[in-house]
């Protein structure tokens, strides 16, 4: 599968980066967390509010990733998908696992903006 043209040192760098992006991700929601609970409204609503964002954000990869090789392409396109990383954040990578995300990034954006 796809995993099998991507390199040793992707998956070593991948297992090195991933907790400081995710650290970095739950940063920003936490952020995101106090702004909601800071502003307007009834104390039970920002409340319930946060217990649904927070049943939502579990799910992310960039608050957990399930830590295999075969699922590294996964993770990485789930944390562009989620604003955890950007494309730049793979400069260390090597260009082939580069092009397989730009490949799905750009494919995804293209059905996104116009339905292919």
């Amino acid at each position: 599968m796809y995993n099998q043209v991507f390199k040793e040192s992707d998956w070593k760098l991948f297992r090195k980066k991933i907790a400081d992006w995710q650290e970095s991700y739950m940063d920003k929601l936490n952020k995101e967390y106090i702004e909601l609970l800071s502003g307007e409204g009834n104390p039970s609503d920002k409340f319930w509010a946060l217990d649904e964002r927070l049943k939502e954000d579990k799910k992310c990869k960039g608050v957990q990733a399930r830590m295999s090789r075969s699922e590294m392409l996964f993770n990485i396109l789930e944390l562009i998908n989620e604003g955890a990383i950007t494309q730049d954040d793979l400069s260390d990578f090597s260009d082939e696992l580069k092009d397989y995300v730009r490949a799905y990034t750009d494919k995804d954006e293209k059905e996104y903006r116009f339905g292919v």
